[in-house]
Protein backbone atom coordinates (compact mmCIF):
# COMPACT_ATOMS: atom_id res chain seq x y z
CA UNK A 1 0.00 0.00 0.00
CA UNK A 2 1.92 3.33 -1.06
CA UNK A 3 1.27 5.83 1.73
CA UNK A 4 1.53 9.42 -0.32
CA UNK A 5 -2.28 9.95 -0.66
CA UNK A 6 -2.80 11.67 2.16
CA UNK A 7 -6.73 10.57 3.06
CA UNK A 8 -7.50 7.19 4.17
CA UNK A 9 -8.44 4.26 1.32
CA UNK A 10 -10.87 1.51 1.20
CA UNK A 11 -8.66 -1.90 2.88
CA UNK A 12 -6.55 0.92 4.87
CA UNK A 13 -6.05 0.89 8.49
CA UNK A 14 -6.08 3.99 10.80
CA UNK A 15 -4.01 3.79 13.74
CA UNK A 16 -4.02 6.83 16.34
CA UNK A 17 -0.85 8.32 17.05
CA UNK A 18 0.85 8.56 20.84
CA UNK A 19 0.75 12.59 20.66
CA UNK A 20 -2.55 14.19 20.06
CA UNK A 21 -2.00 17.24 17.89
CA UNK A 22 -4.18 16.14 14.87
CA UNK A 23 -1.67 15.52 12.27
CA UNK A 24 -2.10 13.70 9.68
CA UNK A 25 0.23 11.72 7.78
CA UNK A 26 0.67 13.09 3.90
CA UNK A 27 3.80 11.17 2.41
CA UNK A 28 5.98 13.97 2.55
CA UNK A 29 9.97 13.39 2.78
CA UNK A 30 10.32 12.98 6.80
CA UNK A 31 14.08 14.28 8.24
CA UNK A 32 14.88 15.69 4.94
CA UNK A 33 16.26 18.98 6.47
CA UNK A 34 18.03 19.57 9.73
CA UNK A 35 18.36 23.04 11.73
CA UNK A 36 20.64 24.79 9.90
CA UNK A 37 18.96 24.07 6.44
CA UNK A 38 15.51 25.08 8.06
CA UNK A 39 16.70 28.35 8.65
CA UNK A 40 18.36 28.71 5.35
CA UNK A 41 14.96 28.17 4.17
CA UNK A 42 13.38 31.14 6.18
CA UNK A 43 15.59 33.74 5.33
CA UNK A 44 15.71 32.77 1.75
CA UNK A 45 11.72 32.70 1.81
CA UNK A 46 12.10 36.25 3.03
CA UNK A 47 14.96 37.90 0.54
CA UNK A 48 16.57 40.58 2.66
CA UNK A 49 18.82 41.92 -0.48
CA UNK A 50 15.64 42.19 -2.54
CA UNK A 51 13.62 43.77 0.49
CA UNK A 52 16.40 45.86 1.08
CA UNK A 53 16.92 47.38 -2.31
CA UNK A 54 12.97 47.89 -2.94
CA UNK A 55 11.89 49.01 0.68
CA UNK A 56 15.62 51.03 1.97
CA UNK A 57 14.74 54.09 0.23
CA UNK A 58 10.20 53.84 0.14
CA UNK A 59 10.82 53.33 4.63
CA UNK A 60 13.50 56.60 4.60
CA UNK A 61 10.91 58.23 2.39
CA UNK A 62 8.24 57.84 5.11
CA UNK A 63 10.38 58.30 8.23
CA UNK A 64 13.57 59.37 7.61
CA UNK A 65 16.48 58.82 9.86
CA UNK A 66 14.19 56.85 11.98
CA UNK A 67 14.54 53.92 9.43
CA UNK A 68 16.30 51.68 11.76
CA UNK A 69 14.27 52.34 14.69
CA UNK A 70 10.95 51.18 12.56
CA UNK A 71 12.86 48.41 11.53
CA UNK A 72 13.24 47.30 15.12
CA UNK A 73 9.49 48.22 15.56
CA UNK A 74 8.17 45.89 12.52
CA UNK A 75 10.95 43.00 13.89
CA UNK A 76 8.72 43.20 17.58
CA UNK A 77 5.05 41.93 16.72
CA UNK A 78 6.93 39.22 14.39
CA UNK A 79 9.35 38.16 16.74
CA UNK A 80 6.16 37.72 18.75
CA UNK A 81 4.11 35.89 16.62
CA UNK A 82 7.30 33.83 15.78
CA UNK A 83 6.86 32.59 19.65
CA UNK A 84 2.86 31.67 18.84
CA UNK A 85 4.18 29.78 15.66
CA UNK A 86 6.53 28.01 18.25
CA UNK A 87 4.05 26.35 20.61
CA UNK A 88 1.65 25.74 18.18
CA UNK A 89 4.27 23.60 16.12
CA UNK A 90 5.40 21.93 19.43
CA UNK A 91 2.19 20.09 19.66
CA UNK A 92 0.98 20.06 16.05
CA UNK A 93 4.01 19.46 13.97
CA UNK A 94 1.98 19.98 10.69
CA UNK A 95 2.81 21.43 7.21
CA UNK A 96 -0.84 23.31 7.46
CA UNK A 97 0.52 25.53 9.88
CA UNK A 98 -1.51 28.59 10.04
CA UNK A 99 -4.94 26.65 8.32
CA UNK A 100 -4.42 23.91 10.84
CA UNK A 101 -3.63 25.85 13.78
CA UNK A 102 -6.55 28.21 13.36
CA UNK A 103 -9.21 25.54 12.38
CA UNK A 104 -8.57 23.64 15.39
CA UNK A 105 -8.61 26.76 17.83
CA UNK A 106 -11.69 28.86 15.59
CA UNK A 107 -13.16 26.13 13.92
CA UNK A 108 -13.49 25.25 9.97
CA UNK A 109 -14.55 28.56 8.65
CA UNK A 110 -11.93 31.37 10.18
CA UNK A 111 -9.43 28.67 9.40
CA UNK A 112 -10.10 28.51 5.99
CA UNK A 113 -10.13 31.80 5.47
CA UNK A 114 -6.74 31.88 7.56
CA UNK A 115 -5.20 29.57 4.90
CA UNK A 116 -6.81 31.86 1.74
CA UNK A 117 -4.94 34.36 3.74
CA UNK A 118 -1.40 32.80 3.14
CA UNK A 119 -1.96 31.44 -0.21
CA UNK A 120 -3.07 34.09 -2.07
CA UNK A 121 -0.24 36.49 -0.04
CA UNK A 122 2.29 34.14 -1.18
CA UNK A 123 0.95 34.01 -4.59
CA UNK A 124 1.54 37.71 -5.18
CA UNK A 125 4.84 37.76 -3.81
CA UNK A 126 6.11 34.81 -5.78
CA UNK A 127 4.35 36.57 -8.97
CA UNK A 128 6.23 40.07 -7.56
CA UNK A 129 9.56 38.17 -6.94
CA UNK A 130 10.00 36.55 -10.26
CA UNK A 131 9.49 40.23 -11.84
CA UNK A 132 12.10 41.50 -10.23
CA UNK A 133 14.26 38.40 -10.39
CA UNK A 134 13.77 39.22 -14.43
CA UNK A 135 14.58 42.63 -13.95
CA UNK A 136 17.15 41.68 -12.28
CA UNK A 137 18.69 39.54 -15.50
CA UNK A 138 18.80 42.05 -18.10
CA UNK A 139 20.24 44.38 -15.88
CA UNK A 140 22.99 41.87 -14.62
CA UNK A 141 23.75 40.94 -18.34
CA UNK A 142 23.60 44.35 -19.59
CA UNK A 143 25.95 45.12 -16.94
CA UNK A 144 28.18 42.17 -17.70
CA UNK A 145 28.01 42.60 -21.45
CA UNK A 146 28.47 46.25 -21.58
CA UNK A 147 25.40 46.58 -23.35
CA UNK A 148 22.84 49.10 -22.93
CA UNK A 149 20.57 47.55 -25.94
CA UNK A 150 20.80 44.39 -23.68
CA UNK A 151 19.53 45.78 -20.52
CA UNK A 152 16.92 47.60 -22.14
CA UNK A 153 15.33 43.53 -23.47
CA UNK A 154 13.66 43.89 -20.00
CA UNK A 155 11.35 46.86 -21.27
CA UNK A 156 9.74 44.77 -24.06
CA UNK A 157 6.85 43.35 -22.13
CA UNK A 158 7.00 40.17 -24.73
CA UNK A 159 10.68 39.26 -23.69
CA UNK A 160 9.72 40.39 -20.06
CA UNK A 161 6.87 38.19 -19.56
CA UNK A 162 8.45 35.50 -21.71
CA UNK A 163 11.51 35.65 -19.20
CA UNK A 164 9.26 35.86 -16.26
CA UNK A 165 7.67 32.51 -17.09
CA UNK A 166 11.05 30.48 -17.54
CA UNK A 167 12.21 30.99 -14.49
CA UNK A 168 8.77 30.25 -12.47
CA UNK A 169 9.09 27.59 -14.34
CA UNK A 170 12.76 26.34 -13.10
CA UNK A 171 11.59 27.73 -9.74
CA UNK A 172 9.00 24.97 -9.55
CA UNK A 173 11.12 22.32 -11.06
CA UNK A 174 13.31 22.34 -7.98
CA UNK A 175 10.58 22.84 -5.41
CA UNK A 176 9.26 20.04 -7.18
CA UNK A 177 12.29 17.76 -6.97
CA UNK A 178 11.83 18.07 -3.02
CA UNK A 179 13.74 19.55 0.38
CA UNK A 180 17.14 18.01 -0.54
CA UNK A 181 17.29 19.78 -3.75
CA UNK A 182 15.72 22.90 -2.27
CA UNK A 183 18.09 22.88 0.74
CA UNK A 184 21.04 22.55 -1.41
CA UNK A 185 20.33 25.27 -4.02
CA UNK A 186 20.03 27.45 -1.08
CA UNK A 187 23.06 27.18 1.03
CA UNK A 188 24.74 28.87 -1.91
CA UNK A 189 22.22 31.71 -2.91
CA UNK A 190 21.59 32.29 1.00
CA UNK A 191 25.39 32.37 1.46
CA UNK A 192 25.84 34.69 -1.23
CA UNK A 193 23.68 37.13 -0.57
CA UNK A 194 24.98 37.31 3.22
CA UNK A 195 28.55 37.78 1.79
CA UNK A 196 27.77 40.87 -0.67
CA UNK A 197 25.49 42.63 2.31
CA UNK A 198 28.74 41.79 4.83
CA UNK A 199 31.39 43.56 1.68
CA UNK A 200 28.48 46.66 1.30
CA UNK A 201 27.91 47.41 4.49
CA UNK A 202 31.93 47.70 5.18
CA UNK A 203 32.53 49.29 2.18
CA UNK A 204 29.12 51.66 2.93
CA UNK A 205 31.13 52.54 6.62
CA UNK A 206 34.63 52.95 5.37
CA UNK A 207 33.00 55.98 2.67
CA UNK A 208 30.77 57.67 5.56
CA UNK A 209 32.06 60.77 4.63
CA UNK A 210 32.62 60.64 1.29
CA UNK A 211 29.86 61.74 -0.32
CA UNK A 212 27.81 65.40 -0.23
CA UNK A 213 24.82 63.42 1.38
CA UNK A 214 27.08 61.51 4.04
CA UNK A 215 26.11 61.91 7.81
CA UNK A 216 27.39 60.53 10.90
CA UNK A 217 25.94 58.12 13.11
CA UNK A 218 23.18 58.84 16.10
CA UNK A 219 21.21 56.93 18.71
CA UNK A 220 18.33 59.03 17.90
CA UNK A 221 18.08 57.05 14.73
CA UNK A 222 17.00 54.40 17.43
CA UNK A 223 13.84 56.69 18.53
CA UNK A 224 10.41 55.55 16.96
CA UNK A 225 9.05 58.06 18.76
CA UNK A 226 11.35 60.72 16.50
CA UNK A 227 8.96 60.08 13.46
CA UNK A 228 7.42 62.90 12.65
CA UNK A 229 3.55 61.76 12.60
CA UNK A 230 1.59 58.86 13.31
CA UNK A 231 0.63 58.73 9.45
CA UNK A 232 3.73 58.04 8.59
CA UNK A 233 4.98 55.83 11.35
CA UNK A 234 2.40 53.02 10.32
CA UNK A 235 3.31 53.45 6.62
CA UNK A 236 7.22 52.65 7.51
CA UNK A 237 6.11 50.39 9.83
CA UNK A 238 4.15 48.40 7.41
CA UNK A 239 7.04 48.39 4.85
CA UNK A 240 8.85 46.92 7.56
CA UNK A 241 6.62 44.50 8.40
CA UNK A 242 6.57 42.89 4.62
CA UNK A 243 10.34 42.96 4.93
CA UNK A 244 10.60 40.04 7.97
CA UNK A 245 7.21 38.38 5.71
CA UNK A 246 8.34 34.48 4.83
CA UNK A 247 9.92 33.15 7.97
CA UNK A 248 7.41 31.23 8.58
CA UNK A 249 7.95 28.58 5.84
CA UNK A 250 10.62 26.83 8.30
CA UNK A 251 7.41 25.94 9.90
CA UNK A 252 5.36 24.97 6.89
CA UNK A 253 8.77 22.51 6.27
CA UNK A 254 8.02 20.30 9.60
CA UNK A 255 6.74 17.57 8.64
CA UNK A 256 9.92 17.23 6.24
CA UNK A 257 12.57 18.07 9.27
CA UNK A 258 14.18 16.38 11.66
CA UNK A 259 12.76 17.27 15.31
CA UNK A 260 9.67 18.70 13.55
CA UNK A 261 7.99 19.33 16.93
CA UNK A 262 11.04 21.71 17.84
CA UNK A 263 13.58 22.38 15.28
CA UNK A 264 11.12 24.86 13.15
CA UNK A 265 10.63 27.10 16.08
CA UNK A 266 14.36 27.26 16.23
CA UNK A 267 14.97 28.01 12.91
CA UNK A 268 12.54 30.65 12.48
CA UNK A 269 14.06 32.10 15.43
CA UNK A 270 17.61 32.06 14.36
CA UNK A 271 15.86 33.51 10.87
CA UNK A 272 14.48 36.75 12.50
CA UNK A 273 17.63 37.41 14.56
CA UNK A 274 19.96 37.08 11.17
CA UNK A 275 17.26 39.46 9.27
CA UNK A 276 17.10 41.53 11.81
CA UNK A 277 20.81 41.97 11.86
CA UNK A 278 21.49 42.92 8.10
CA UNK A 279 18.51 45.11 8.00
CA UNK A 280 19.98 47.43 11.16
CA UNK A 281 23.69 47.03 9.91
CA UNK A 282 23.10 47.49 6.23
CA UNK A 283 19.98 50.62 7.19
CA UNK A 284 22.84 52.33 9.35
CA UNK A 285 25.28 51.83 6.97
CA UNK A 286 23.78 53.16 3.81
CA UNK A 287 22.59 56.22 5.88
CA UNK A 288 25.89 57.11 7.01
CA UNK A 289 27.08 56.69 3.35
CA UNK A 290 24.32 58.43 1.47
CA UNK A 291 22.10 59.79 3.99
CA UNK A 292 17.82 59.96 3.67
CA UNK A 293 17.51 62.45 1.91
CA UNK A 294 15.42 63.15 -1.06
CA UNK A 295 18.31 64.54 -3.70
CA UNK A 296 21.80 62.71 -5.03
CA UNK A 297 22.39 59.20 -3.76
CA UNK A 298 20.11 60.06 -0.52
CA UNK A 299 18.03 57.20 0.27
CA UNK A 300 14.82 58.83 -0.28
CA UNK A 301 15.49 60.02 -3.83
CA UNK A 302 12.39 59.44 -5.80
CA UNK A 303 14.57 58.84 -8.94
CA UNK A 304 16.18 55.44 -7.16
CA UNK A 305 13.78 54.40 -3.85
CA UNK A 306 12.65 51.75 -5.82
CA UNK A 307 15.98 50.06 -6.39
CA UNK A 308 18.23 51.53 -4.35
CA UNK A 309 21.20 49.25 -4.47
CA UNK A 310 21.21 49.58 -8.56
CA UNK A 311 21.94 53.18 -7.70
CA UNK A 312 24.62 53.11 -4.84
CA UNK A 313 26.38 49.64 -6.20
CA UNK A 314 28.81 51.99 -8.04
CA UNK A 315 29.31 54.88 -5.96
CA UNK A 316 29.44 52.43 -2.50
CA UNK A 317 31.92 49.18 -4.60
CA UNK A 318 33.16 50.32 -7.48
CA UNK A 319 31.88 48.85 -10.98
CA UNK A 320 33.85 45.56 -10.78
CA UNK A 321 32.28 44.45 -7.12
CA UNK A 322 29.32 46.54 -7.89
CA UNK A 323 28.45 44.04 -10.25
CA UNK A 324 28.44 41.65 -7.22
CA UNK A 325 25.33 43.94 -5.36
CA UNK A 326 23.62 43.21 -8.90
CA UNK A 327 24.36 39.12 -8.63
CA UNK A 328 23.14 39.43 -4.91
CA UNK A 329 19.87 41.04 -5.43
CA UNK A 330 18.98 38.83 -8.60
CA UNK A 331 20.08 35.95 -6.23
CA UNK A 332 18.16 36.69 -3.43
CA UNK A 333 14.36 37.38 -5.82
CA UNK A 334 15.94 33.47 -7.65
CA UNK A 335 16.12 32.00 -4.33
CA UNK A 336 12.83 33.37 -2.45
CA UNK A 337 11.42 32.32 -5.70
CA UNK A 338 11.97 28.99 -5.18
CA UNK A 339 11.73 28.61 -1.24
CA UNK A 340 8.22 30.68 -1.35
CA UNK A 341 6.81 27.44 -2.63
CA UNK A 342 7.10 25.70 0.15
CA UNK A 343 4.27 27.55 2.28
CA UNK A 344 2.05 27.32 -0.64
CA UNK A 345 2.30 24.22 -1.72
CA UNK A 346 2.31 22.91 1.64
CA UNK A 347 -0.86 25.00 2.92
CA UNK A 348 -2.70 23.58 0.13
CA UNK A 349 -1.58 20.27 0.48
CA UNK A 350 -2.71 20.05 3.93
CA UNK A 351 -6.13 22.17 2.92
CA UNK A 352 -6.78 19.08 0.91
CA UNK A 353 -5.96 16.13 3.13
CA UNK A 354 -8.77 17.71 5.63
CA UNK A 355 -11.04 17.91 2.92
CA UNK A 356 -10.80 21.61 2.91
CA UNK A 357 -9.81 21.69 -1.10
CA UNK A 358 -10.25 19.21 -4.27
CA UNK A 359 -8.64 15.95 -3.29
CA UNK A 360 -6.53 16.18 -6.09
CA UNK A 361 -4.59 18.71 -4.57
CA UNK A 362 -3.52 15.93 -1.74
CA UNK A 363 -1.30 13.58 -3.81
CA UNK A 364 2.92 13.61 -3.15
CA UNK A 365 5.15 12.40 -5.96
CA UNK A 366 6.42 8.84 -4.88
CA UNK A 367 9.86 9.61 -5.40
CA UNK A 368 10.47 12.84 -4.52
CA UNK A 369 7.85 13.03 -1.57
CA UNK A 370 6.80 16.98 -2.37
CA UNK A 371 3.01 18.00 -2.54
CA UNK A 372 3.60 17.84 -6.85
CA UNK A 373 0.52 18.58 -8.10
CA UNK A 374 0.16 21.84 -5.49
CA UNK A 375 3.48 22.61 -6.65
CA UNK A 376 2.60 23.25 -10.40
CA UNK A 377 -0.45 24.54 -9.57
CA UNK A 378 1.19 27.42 -7.52
CA UNK A 379 3.84 27.64 -10.39
CA UNK A 380 0.61 28.34 -13.10
CA UNK A 381 -1.25 30.53 -11.14
CA UNK A 382 1.80 32.45 -10.06
CA UNK A 383 2.58 32.60 -14.03
CA UNK A 384 -0.99 33.22 -15.09
CA UNK A 385 -1.41 35.80 -12.21
CA UNK A 386 1.69 37.60 -13.05
CA UNK A 387 1.27 37.72 -17.15
CA UNK A 388 -2.52 38.88 -16.77
CA UNK A 389 -1.96 42.18 -14.03
CA UNK A 390 1.06 43.08 -16.36
CA UNK A 391 -0.41 43.04 -19.60
CA UNK A 392 -3.66 44.84 -17.86
CA UNK A 393 -1.93 47.36 -16.27
CA UNK A 394 1.31 48.16 -14.23
CA UNK A 395 -0.10 50.45 -11.85
CA UNK A 396 -2.56 47.37 -10.97
CA UNK A 397 0.49 45.48 -10.21
CA UNK A 398 1.77 47.84 -8.22
CA UNK A 399 -1.66 47.71 -6.04
CA UNK A 400 -1.31 44.20 -6.21
CA UNK A 401 1.95 44.14 -4.08
CA UNK A 402 0.68 47.34 -2.17
CA UNK A 403 -2.44 44.96 -1.07
CA UNK A 404 -0.03 42.38 0.31
CA UNK A 405 0.53 44.14 3.58
CA UNK A 406 -3.08 43.23 4.05
CA UNK A 407 -3.18 39.54 3.99
CA UNK A 408 0.14 39.41 5.62
CA UNK A 409 -1.14 41.12 8.94
CA UNK A 410 -4.08 39.07 8.15
CA UNK A 411 -2.93 35.65 8.62
CA UNK A 412 -0.23 36.53 10.66
CA UNK A 413 -2.73 38.15 13.55
CA UNK A 414 -4.95 35.29 13.13
CA UNK A 415 -2.71 32.38 14.24
CA UNK A 416 -1.23 34.18 17.13
CA UNK A 417 -4.60 34.87 18.57
CA UNK A 418 -5.39 31.05 17.75
CA UNK A 419 -2.25 30.10 20.25
CA UNK A 420 -3.69 32.10 23.02
CA UNK A 421 -7.48 30.94 22.46
CA UNK A 422 -5.52 27.47 22.03
CA UNK A 423 -3.86 26.89 25.32
CA UNK A 424 -6.22 29.08 27.21
CA UNK A 425 -6.45 26.59 29.62
CA UNK A 426 -3.01 26.16 30.00
CA UNK A 427 -2.41 29.82 30.69
CA UNK A 428 -1.65 29.78 34.52
CA UNK A 429 -0.12 26.75 34.55
CA UNK A 430 3.53 28.04 34.81
CA UNK A 431 5.22 31.59 34.25
CA UNK A 432 6.30 30.39 30.74
CA UNK A 433 2.88 29.35 29.45
CA UNK A 434 1.27 32.39 29.99
CA UNK A 435 4.04 34.82 28.40
CA UNK A 436 4.53 32.30 25.41
CA UNK A 437 1.52 30.73 24.86
CA UNK A 438 -0.46 34.18 25.64
CA UNK A 439 1.33 37.63 26.39
CA UNK A 440 3.12 37.47 23.63
CA UNK A 441 0.72 35.98 21.39
CA UNK A 442 -1.84 38.39 22.13
CA UNK A 443 0.20 41.41 21.78
CA UNK A 444 1.66 40.19 18.28
CA UNK A 445 -1.82 39.83 17.12
CA UNK A 446 -2.79 42.81 18.89
CA UNK A 447 0.22 44.49 17.14
CA UNK A 448 -0.56 43.26 13.45
CA UNK A 449 -4.43 43.78 14.11
CA UNK A 450 -3.77 47.23 14.52
CA UNK A 451 -1.61 47.82 11.40
CA UNK A 452 -4.47 45.72 9.48
CA UNK A 453 -6.97 48.18 10.34
CA UNK A 454 -4.91 51.28 9.83
CA UNK A 455 -3.70 50.44 6.31
CA UNK A 456 -7.44 49.32 5.92
CA UNK A 457 -8.43 52.79 6.13
CA UNK A 458 -5.62 54.25 4.20
CA UNK A 459 -5.56 52.37 1.41
CA UNK A 460 -9.36 53.45 0.78
CA UNK A 461 -7.66 56.67 -0.30
CA UNK A 462 -6.94 56.58 -3.94
CA UNK A 463 -3.53 58.36 -3.07
CA UNK A 464 -2.03 55.16 -1.33
CA UNK A 465 -0.31 53.05 -4.15
CA UNK A 466 -0.09 54.02 -7.31
CA UNK A 467 -3.05 56.47 -7.19
CA UNK A 468 -5.37 55.24 -9.10
CA UNK A 469 -9.11 54.70 -8.02
CA UNK A 470 -12.14 52.43 -8.63
CA UNK A 471 -15.89 54.03 -8.10
CA UNK A 472 -13.85 56.54 -5.62
CA UNK A 473 -12.39 54.20 -3.64
CA UNK A 474 -8.60 53.25 -3.88
CA UNK A 475 -7.30 50.46 -6.21
CA UNK A 476 -5.14 49.22 -3.56
CA UNK A 477 -8.45 48.81 -1.30
CA UNK A 478 -10.68 47.44 -3.99
CA UNK A 479 -7.83 44.42 -4.45
CA UNK A 480 -6.81 43.87 -0.83
CA UNK A 481 -10.48 43.64 -0.05
CA UNK A 482 -11.25 42.37 -3.27
CA UNK A 483 -8.83 39.16 -2.71
CA UNK A 484 -10.09 38.67 0.75
CA UNK A 485 -14.09 38.17 -0.61
CA UNK A 486 -12.75 36.27 -3.53
CA UNK A 487 -11.48 34.21 -0.41
CA UNK A 488 -14.90 34.04 0.93
CA UNK A 489 -16.64 32.76 -2.33
CA UNK A 490 -14.24 29.77 -3.00
CA UNK A 491 -14.95 28.99 0.66
CA UNK A 492 -18.88 28.99 0.14
CA UNK A 493 -18.32 26.66 -2.51
CA UNK A 494 -16.04 24.13 -1.11
CA UNK A 495 -18.99 24.11 1.59
CA UNK A 496 -21.47 22.85 -0.73
CA UNK A 497 -18.50 20.12 -1.85
CA UNK A 498 -17.10 19.48 1.21
CA UNK A 499 -19.46 19.63 3.88
CA UNK A 500 -18.28 17.44 6.36
CA UNK A 501 -14.95 19.62 6.92
CA UNK A 502 -17.09 23.03 7.40
CA UNK A 503 -19.44 20.66 9.47
CA UNK A 504 -16.46 20.47 11.74
CA UNK A 505 -16.23 16.56 11.59
CA UNK A 506 -12.64 16.41 9.45
CA UNK A 507 -10.47 18.33 11.90
CA UNK A 508 -11.05 19.50 15.20
CA UNK A 509 -9.24 19.93 18.22
CA UNK A 510 -10.14 16.29 19.77
CA UNK A 511 -8.74 14.89 16.17
CA UNK A 512 -6.34 12.02 16.69
CA UNK A 513 -2.86 12.18 14.68
CA UNK A 514 -3.70 9.62 11.59
CA UNK A 515 -0.89 7.44 10.50
CA UNK A 516 -1.36 5.06 7.28
CA UNK A 517 -0.40 1.75 7.55
CA UNK A 518 -0.64 -1.59 5.19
Amino acid sequence: MNELDARPQAGDTVRSAPRGGGVRAKGLGGNSVGLMGSAVIGISTVAPVYCLTSTLGSTAGEVGLQMPAVFLAGFLPMLLVAFAYRELNRVMPDCGTSFTWTVKAFGPRIGWMCGWGLVIATIIVLSNLAGVATSYFWLLAGEITGSESVAALDDSKPVHILTCLVLIAIATAISYRGMTATKDVQYALVGLQLLVLAVFVAMALGKADSFATSMSFSWSWMNPFAVQSFAAFTAGLSLSIFMYWGWDACLTANEETVGSTKTPGRAALIAMVVLVGSYLATGIAAQMAVGSGDVGLGLANPETSDNVFAALAGPVMGPVLGILLFVAVLASAAASLQTTFIPVARTVLAMSSYEALPASYARVHPRFKTPGRATVIAGLATGAFYTVMTLVSEHVLVDTIYALGLMICFYYALTAFACAWYFRKELFRSTRDLVFKGVFPLLGGALLAAVFAKTLHDMWNPAYGSGSSVLGMGSVFVIGVGLLLLGVVLMLVMQRRSPAFFRGEVLTKETPSLVMTD
